[in-house]
């Protein structure tokens, strides 16, 4: 990749750029750029906001709600996309079953116990089994209360409602990455082998000993794909 093109990391649901771990400062990039997908409550109009503040062209990155809201950038703008990773995510609409669960998150929000819905339903679903996770879900909880309930309201809309976005996926012709945890719990193993299926050019990796967050469970691992992806 051309060391002047910019890389624009989306995190995902309820994290800031401290998701990343120590991704931005260890790749081999001048310009990284993070993208707060906290604006709006439809993915449309997350991704309308993040082309208007992005560079006319650049590499994407994103991760869970990061990655779908990826996948609505380039549904809107596939020119300014030059290359694409993404990592444990779904290009699919929500299902009935996950949109069911949404409205109770919501109004226990709402009411005051954001922390609940985070440390109760969220956070355990996160981690690999077998390692001391006491640290980052400390940081999950951080992150998330940062953020507040009504940035949690915004995105449990904008999931709920989001649009499949398979066939842009199949439209992109640029180094593509798919990437996810052995053991991501949240977005399994098919999400990923139909993403890589519907981008033949792209490169599976699975990080062994990581659920759904690999760039704090598995940081190397996770640095070594995303650098091999930005300079194919």
């Amino acid at each position: 990749m051309t060391p002047a093109l910019p890389l624009l990391l989306v995190p995902g649901m309820m994290c800031d750029a401290r998701m990343w771990g120590t991704v931005p400062e260890t790749l081999k990039l001048r310009d990284i750029r993070h993208v707060a997908p906290v604006g709006a409550d439809s993915m449309a109009a997350l991704a309308a906001e993040a082309l208007r503040q992005a560079p006319p062209r650049f590499a994407l990155a994103g991760l869970s709600m990061g990655g779908i809201l990826a996948m609505e950038m380039l549904a809107q703008a596939p020119e300014r996309i030059e290359r694409l990773a993404l990592l444990d995510t779904n290009p699919r609409a929500e299902v009935p079953e996950v949109q069911a669960r949404r409205g109770p998150q919501m109004a226990r929000a709402r009411a005051g116990d954001l922390e609940g819905v985070l440390r109760e339903d969220m956070v355990p679903n996160y981690f690999a089994s077998g390692q001391d996770t006491a640290p980052l879900v400390a940081l999950c909880l951080e992150m998330g209360l940062s953020l507040g309930p009504e940035v949690f309201i915004r995105q449990s809309l904008a999931l709920r409602n989001r649009a499949d976005r398979q066939e842009a996926l199949a439209g992109f012709h640029g180094p593509a990455l798919v990437l996810m945890g052995a053991e991501d719990r949240l977005c399994p193993r098919d999400r990923h082998d139909l993403m890589h299926a519907l981008l033949p050019q792209s490169r599976l990796v699975i990080i062994d000993g990581a659920g759904h967050l690999p760039p704090l469970e598995r940081p190397q691992d996770t640095i070594a794909a995303l650098q091999r992806w930005l300079e194919e």
